[in-house]
């Protein structure tokens, strides 16, 4: 089996490094990252950059690591930062056609090497999360989203009683952090993984009373 050069090299900086007297953490922070870097190539439309970390994600990773919740100061601060990175539909409509974004829920595809620059991404919903009744087979990382718009009273999205519920689950789409410094949800506005028309196909899914998840 051959061995590439640079991880060679890290292997043993991480041996001389365990070697010295009192590495400080920063020096363990380093070489981590090092490794990592060594371990992965650019391939296709995954470049290497995507291990460049934000400092939300540095933040959780930490405490992560640490093994506790990051302290509600840092993530009051990082919740207001991410809740403004939260983009309003350019023309104030903010649902689309629910089929289109069942389609996108259901569709896992997107964003790895061997994926097409041009093709749209999918939302994977389904992998997290419960979607319609009739599925048997779903992701419990997160919450089920049916009933979604009936169970939060959202029976008639043009009305005035139904925005403040309408606006929270597009920030929730676009920027989940902003509500939860630390969630594992994809952040499908603020990276870019869908596009504004895909996340309000998404949001008639979840939100009109005629979509299958409100039936």
């Amino acid at each position: 089996m051959k061995i590439s050069t640079t991880i060679l090299l890290t292997v043993c900086a991480a041996g001389l490094l365990a070697c010295s007297a009192n590495p400080a953490a920063p020096d363990y922070d380093k070489l981590t990252a090092d490794i990592v870097k060594a371990s992965f190539r650019s391939e296709g439309i995954a470049t290497i950059d995507r291990l460049q970390q934000d400092e939300a994600n540095r933040a959780c990773s930490a405490a992560d690591v640490a093994g506790k919740p990051l302290d509600a100061e840092a993530a009051n601060a990082l919740e207001a930062a991410s809740l403004k990175t939260v983009k309003a539909p350019a023309n104030g409509k903010y649902l689309g056609d629910w089929k289109e974004g069942e389609k996108i829920a259901q569709n896992g595809r997107g964003l790895t090497w061997t994926d097409n620059a041009t093709d749209p991404n999918g939302g994977n919903c389904y992998n997290c999360h419960q979607i319609t009744k009739e599925e048997v087979s779903f992701g419990t990382i997160g919450p089920t989203l049916y009933n979604y718009g009936k169970l939060r009273g959202v029976t008639n999205p043009d009305g005035a009683e139904s925005r403040a519920m309408i606006e929270y689950t597009w920030g929730k789409i676009w920027n989940a952090r902003g509500y939860n410094a630390c969630s594992n949800m994809p952040r499908f506005g603020h990276n870019a993984i869908l596009t504004e028309k895909q996340i309000k196909d998404v949001m008639a899914l979840l939100l009109d009373p005629k979509s299958a998840v409100n039936q």
